[in-house]
């Protein structure tokens, strides 16, 4: 039987969420298709009305409905909770369900580090650092720090989370193990020639993880690496994401290396 899967967001953009899961679909022979919808805040409740008699089979959330989309669900999960925020649609037969995976996408790079980092700053005050510090957190990581711009709301997660909030113009006076970029600066266009670290600031043994994966290598990364610092791209988070939600969706795995080379395609052509 047929499924019909897709991303919804406004403006949506480009995504290269349908190129991972049809290359998915194809590669296990699953009878579906993922497309991209793009929905405003005020389409939103009727678009949900279509999601539940179609019926639409899974659904990929982004900017700006990942909180917005929940009071439509019948269920969340624990992990959405905590995060505040939904990535996730699926059924668990009748029930509509919500789930958040990119805490499962973050963390999916850093569980191979040997030893875990200790000490973690994440950078930025959106809904991925929520994410980012809820994966920390499940981690065991014991100090975690969150450090915006805008003061105010780096203060609000502190206080939500219980970890420490640190002032912009400060953060780069303490050591941290881990450096996770979730803001927008290092992104292809206007923002790429930024990075929110400065090249000198990098200190042997960190680690600089950037969720921004356009371009691949940002240029907080590229400086992290010329200061011979471990660098994970927002490739990672993205692709393990994904993993997550085919899995939510089919039951089946998708095979991670040949998704991590599509995804290397489409970045590159």
């Amino acid at each position: 039987m047929f499924k019909s899967y897709g991303i919804i967001g406004w403006p949506l953009g480009h995504t290269m969420s349908p190129t991972l899961h049809n290359w998915g679909f194809g590669e296990l022979g699953v009878d579906a298709s993922y497309a991209a919808w793009p929905v405003s805040s005020g389409d939103l409740s009727s678009f949900m009305g279509q999601v539940r008699a179609r019926p639409i089979s899974g659904l990929s959330v982004t900017i700006p409905h990942k909180q917005a989309v929940m009071e439509h669900l019948d269920t969340i999960s624990d992990r959405a909770a905590q995060v505040g925020a939904v990535n996730t649609l699926y059924w668990d037969g009748d029930t509509l369900c919500g789930e958040n995976t990119d805490v499962i996408g973050f963390i999916a790079p850093l569980r191979s580090m040997a030893p875990l980092p200790d000490s973690a700053l994440v950078l930025g005050a959106g809904g991925a650092a929520r994410a980012a510090i809820v994966g920390l957190k499940e981690l065991g990581v014991r100090r975690i720090g969150v450090s915006n711009r805008t003061r105010t709301k780096a203060t609000f997660l502190a206080e939500e989370f219980g970890v420490n909030c640190i002032d912009w113009e400060k953060r780069m006076e303490t050591p941290w193990t881990l450096v996770c970029n979730t803001t927008p600066l290092g992104m292809s266009g206007e923002l790429e020639h930024l990075s929110p670290w400065d090249a000198d600031r990098f200190t042997p043994g960190m680690t600089a993880y950037d969720i921004v994966y356009n371009p691949l290598e940002t240029r907080f990364l590229h400086d992290a690496d010329n200061a011979h610092c471990k660098t994970i791209s927002g490739l990672e988070m993205f692709l393990h994401q994904g993993l997550a939600q085919f899995h939510l969706w089919t039951g089946l795995d998708m095979d991670e290396a040949g998704a991590r080379q599509i995804l290397l395609k489409a970045l590159n052509s």
